[in-house]
């Protein structure tokens, strides 16, 4: 495992002053890790696989269903989660019929978390805590404001649920989740420009073949995640059975770009040339 403890190390030598990093397997084993895992970081719209999740399970529970309305008229709870509401990225401006257009927003996630706060007539941080994080053991996890974006969190809490995300105990559903929904629909990666196709799930990105993107070359096409503004990011690769989590304090920008997808092409590696999971 020398490989990837070397490649997951590289981090330390990016251009941030604060960083920490992990790979998990799905049995949860860590298979390597640096920087401050214990350390609380802003996850910017890696919040929003924490809001999937908890959507995932406030459908199983029968809270809400995918095609409780929600949004602009027409928009349901799935189409708020698939980014096809119409909705613009921030605002209340419709920007296109739903399921039309891929149009990464904000607003819906937001419109989305609140649909399922009046379903369990709880706030929507509340629901998120007893139904993710409680369950996970993710005690310094908080969201702070927006569904979208204002979760706080440590790559140890991260870790714990790249694990579920890879062998679901808390939801039977998450393949669905992760399956292109509304395939066909171009849209905006933010920070990427368009792509063509922009391949979503329900709340989870899907790499497929979409160049230039966030993940590693070498990353399979049904890889899933996201990645934050603040410097973020969680991936999911099936077909490497491993998941990786980094956070950092230093907003996305042309150094993300240069350094995300090398790192991750050497994680790849280094879980082969370990005999990991893969």
């Amino acid at each position: 495992m020398n490989d990837l403890h070397t490649a997951i190390g590289t981090v330390l030598d990016w251009p941030v002053d604060h960083v920490a990093a992990t790979t998990v397997a799905a049995d949860g084993t860590v298979l390597g890790s640096a920087g401050e895992i214990d350390r609380p970081f802003r996850l910017a719209s890696v919040t929003k696989l924490l809001t999937a999740y908890a959507t995932l399970i406030a459908v199983e529970e029968g809270a809400v269903e995918w095609d409780t309305p929600a949004g602009p008229e027409g928009s349901t709870v799935r189409h708020l989660a698939a980014h096809v509401s119409g909705l613009a990225f921030t605002g209340d401006a419709v920007q296109a019929a739903v399921a039309t257009k891929r149009i990464y927003s904000n607003t819906g996630f937001e419109v989305l978390g609140a649909a399922i706060a009046e379903a369990a007539g709880i706030p929507f941080a509340e629901y998120l805590d007893q139904a993710v994080c409680e369950p996970l053991g993710m005690t310094a996890t908080r969201l702070e404001g927006s569904p979208a974006a204002d979760g706080v969190s440590t790559a140890a809490d991260l870790t714990r649920f790249a694990a579920e995300l890879q062998a679901p105990m808390l939801t039977h559903t998450l393949a669905e989740a992760t399956t292109v929904a509304f395939p066909g629909l171009d849209g905006i990666l933010p920070g990427y420009g368009r792509q063509k196709p922009n391949d979503w799930g329900l709340g989870f990105e899907i790499r497929d073949g979409k160049s230039p993107h966030w993940t590693g070359a070498n990353s399979s096409p049904r890889t899933f995640g996201h990645f934050g503004q603040s410097g973020t990011f969680l991936w999911v690769d099936p077909d490497a059975g491993a998941a990786c989590v980094v956070l950092t304090d230093r907003d996305f920008g042309p150094w993300a770009i240069e350094a995300w997808p090398p790192f991750t092409d050497r994680v790849l590696a280094g879980i082969i040339s370990g005999g990991g999971p893969l």
